[in-house]
């Protein structure tokens, strides 16, 4: 079963490059385009994609409100989002939002693809390098409720860049249970996205630097 996409970029000729690059592998198919971030929730709401690539700077709605409103409203849709730069504010505002993880517009093609597929198995994108930045501004609650041992045990494959089906196959565990308790972590820890929950698992110790990310 293809991984469904819908691509939202301001510049026409982005998604038109995209949509003919990513079209070119079986596994992924693009169900739609939009122009601006307000499109892109209707569409969203509309079609329930896998995975959004989400343009960061656009008109009307930008790709960090669009993320979080997608988010909110269709958590089985992950959002990765797309930049020019990578100290750019809004790739922190959009992780904060939501986004499983960012890849800057000069990504090769091949990791693209990787990314994308990655993310729909709920995968976390971000490199070490990423991370470490992203770590000094997203923050989680001083606080948190404590995760049990299981839960734990969960966050610290999810934190290594694991899918739900490589953590269940790790825990001996289905993978609806572990659907489960990644909600559950992300509501003791008050955040909104895996790539969050990855970022506290690092900053507490759970995992170092050099262990997180989809090559663990």
């Amino acid at each position: 079963m293809s991984i469904r996409i819908l691509l939202v970029d301001d510049h026409s000729v982005v998604r038109q490059g995209l949509r003919m690059f990513l079209t070119l592998d079986p596994d992924l198919e693009v169900i739609g385009e939009a122009t601006d971030g307000a499109e892109a929730l209707r569409l969203a709401r509309e079609l329930k994609p896998d995975v959004v690539l989400m343009d960061l700077l656009m008109p009307v709605m930008d790709g960090v409100a669009a993320t979080a409103a997608i988010r909110r409203e269709l958590p089985d849709t992950e959002v990765i989002a797309l930049t020019s730069v990578l100290e750019d504010e809004k790739v922190i505002g959009a992780v904060r939002a939501g986004a499983i993880g960012y890849l800057l517009k000069d990504t090769e093609g091949d990791e693209l693809r990787r990314a994308i597929k990655a993310a729909a198995e709920g995968q976390v994108q971000l490199s070490p390098k990423a991370a470490a930045r992203l770590m000094r501004e997203v923050r989680a609650p001083e606080s948190p409720e404590t995760l049990t041992e299981r839960e734990t045990d969960v966050l610290r494959l999810l934190a290594q860049g694991r899918s739900n089906k490589e953590i269940a196959h790790a825990l001996s565990l289905s993978e609806k249970t572990i659907k489960t308790h990644v909600s559950n972590i992300l509501g003791k820890l008050e955040v909104p996205s895996r790539t969050q929950a990855a970022l506290y698992a690092v900053r507490i110790g759970l995992v170092s630097l050099s262990e997180h990310g989809p090559n663990a």
